[in-house]
């Protein structure tokens, strides 16, 4: 059995933390996220117990969540990150396109990230992911570090949410209307 802390279960403590979160968004009627499952094609069925011991992805995977906040079409991404630097390739260029192309269309895309090594959540805007992302490209840095963040995107538990980002889509809703 995989320890808590392998491969296997890597990005599990924020996707819990975050479905705890949606669901009591979903309570209050502040907002309706569902986690996005990602599609995969059997292979292998076990008959006796009709459990699927073998799959592939069936295709690329856009984002984890997807839903909207008080009228507001939102998607997001969710990542752990174990040290206080994000490595890019955790990110691939067709998540990038689906995000921009929701953006066009009205909607708020952004990644909610999670730095273990420092227990720190952080709301990351589409718009700033794209900084990081275009440097890479050109030849700079293949990753990104903590202290290059803004810290007013750092999410704060709040009233038992431990994922409380509907203030920081606030604060980036507001950013966008100037």
């Amino acid at each position: 059995m995989p320890s808590w802390n392998s491969r296997g279960l890597r990005g599990s403590t924020l996707e819990e933390a975050i479905n705890l979160t949606n669901e009591k968004y979903r309570q209050k009627k502040l907002a309706l996220i569902q986690k996005v499952p990602t599609p995969i094609k059997p292979i292998q069925i076990d008959q006796a117990t009709r459990r699927i011991t073998l799959a592939y992805f069936d295709q690329k995977s856009t984002v984890d969540y997807i839903g909207t906040v008080q009228g507001i079409p939102v998607c997001f991404d969710a990542k752990e990150c174990a040290k206080e630097t994000f490595p890019l390739q955790n990110i691939h260029e067709h998540q990038i396109a689906f995000m921009k192309e929701f953006e066009e269309q009205g909607g708020v895309a952004f990644f909610l990230l999670y730095f273990c090594s420092i227990d720190v959540f952080y709301y990351l805007t589409l718009k700033q992911l794209l900084i990081f992302w275009e440097r890479a490209k050109e030849g700079g840095r293949k990753s990104f570090q903590f202290h290059e963040l803004d810290k007013k995107y750092q999410i704060s538990p709040y009233s038992g949410v431990m994922v409380h980002y509907l203030e920081t889509l606030q604060m980036d809703l507001m950013e966008r209307e100037i």
